[in-house]
């Protein structure tokens, strides 16, 4: 299929971006909303942590599913069925009357929004320039990271004006306003054939995706390091900087919009330097090779200070996060892996195993705290030790990706 213009290229980028904000807004608004939900519903904290995974739960179910359905009928028809389910996720939200309702719109939310980044570099894949497909790629989370922090403040600056009920309705004319957009901008979709033996299309489904050595290279990064990194920024970072840090709530919070607006910051610095690192040789392993190390020696900074700088910690917390995004390269480098029929699928079963390791690393570091203060240790090195734990394991999976080659490396400085 021939390449988009420039122009053309700008308009779709820009619809797909208004989707995948709408996409993370939705994914973190509950959390400004939880003192309210909380209190109008009598919810405990075990519900609350369930309200927030029905989320999760709902967007992971889909990633293996929507690989096939983008390769299959393309971006456009998929992503206009999937933001469908949303805005009746909003809507149902907004109507509810019990926690079983809020749980259940809240995992349909999740479904009607998991094909929001998937679509779009899936699309990417195949309508831009490779020389500026990551580039797209890194302000797409850039979009993301805005959703996220306009999820924070400017929400609950509108909670005493609208009510968090109309705040729904809102959110699910701005998707219906989105889906619009897409069906006007977004071009049609080429189905490609993926196979032929003996004259017959044959699918092969997801064997070829696991087969593809670049993507077993950069599994275990995606898992531990890029699922640990939104584990640790949309979790575990807050109650470090107040359990180990001493910070007060509204300190800590203060701090998490730091961060938000610091990885917001690093994205975009990565889309607008990737296309002249590449033309000087600096390519998407070795940029991995460097980020990683540094976001490595970040993490074991923070766990050996623990308390003992508490001014430090969320300064550290924001240049780890910052430094961490260098791990969302691997992901359009992923896409570019494959052949323009399996894209879909290679980007789907990558960003599955990403969301696998966010709920890996947020419930196995709780786990690991508790462990430690059961064996006796104090909250601080309760904490230390567990973040100790996925140290060692994010260290396994940095020196995996070095000792592995594959054909896809390039010459680089």
């Amino acid at each position: 299929m021939q390449k988009l213009t420039k122009k053309s290229a700008v308009i779709v980028f820009l619809v797909f971006a208004c989707g995948y904000f709408l996409s993370t807004l939705i994914r973190a608004v509950t959390a400004t909303l939880s003192p309210v939900l909380t209190k109008e519903f009598d919810l405990t904290s075990s519900d609350l942590g369930l309200l927030a995974g029905g989320y999760f739960f709902g967007f992971a179910m889909m990633q293996l599913p929507l690989g096939k359905l983008l390769d299959r009928f393309g971006p456009k028809n998929v992503i206009l069925c999937f933001l469908t389910l949303a805005v009746f996720g909003c809507v149902w939200f907004s109507l509810a009357n019990s926690f079983v309702e809020l749980l259940a719109a809240r995992v349909l939310c999740g479904v009607g929004v998991s094909a929001c980044l998937m679509s779009a570099l899936t699309g990417y894949r195949r309508w831009f320039e490779s020389g500026i497909l990551i580039r797209a790629n890194s302000w797409m989370l850039m979009i993301g990271s805005l959703g996220m922090v306009t999820a924070t403040l400017p929400v609950q600056w509108l909670m005493p004006v609208l009510g968090w009920r109309p705040l729904f309705w809102g959110l699910a004319g701005m998707v219906i306003i989105a889906m619009v957009l897409i069906v006007l901008h977004v071009p049609k979709w080429e189905v490609l054939e993926i196979k032929k033996e003996k004259g017959a299309v044959v699918d092969r489904g997801y064997k070829e995706v696991w087969g593809n050595p670049f993507f077993r290279r950069v599994v275990p990064i995606g898992f531990v390091c890029y699922g640990g990194f939104l584990a640790m920024q949309t979790l575990w970072a807050t109650p470090w900087m107040i359990r180990v840090g001493g910070y007060s709530p509204m300190e800590a919070a203060q701090s998490m919009f730091a961060i938000n607006v610091g990885t917001l910051i690093s994205f975009w610095a990565w889309g607008a330097m990737i296309p002249w690192l590449e033309r000087h040789g600096y390519g998407v392993i070795y940029l991995l090779k460097r980020g990683l190390f540094v976001t490595l020696v970040l993490l074991a900074i923070i766990i050996g200070i623990g308390d003992k700088y508490p001014s430090w910690i969320a300064t550290l917390w924001v240049l780890y996060c910052m430094a961490c995004t260098t791990v969302s390269l691997a992901q359009p480098a992923v896409g570019l892996a494959f052949p323009e029929t399996l894209v879909g699928r290679g980007l789907s079963a990558y960003n599955l195993v990403i969301f696998f390791g966010i709920f890996a690393v947020q419930w196995g570091v709780g786990l690991c705290i508790d462990l430690f203060g059961w064996m006796g240790l104090s909250v601080i090195a309760a904490f230390k030790s567990s973040m100790l734990v996925y140290f060692v394991l994010a260290v396994a999976s940095y020196i995996y990706m070095l000792q592995t080659k594959t054909s896809t490396d390039r010459v680089q400085k």
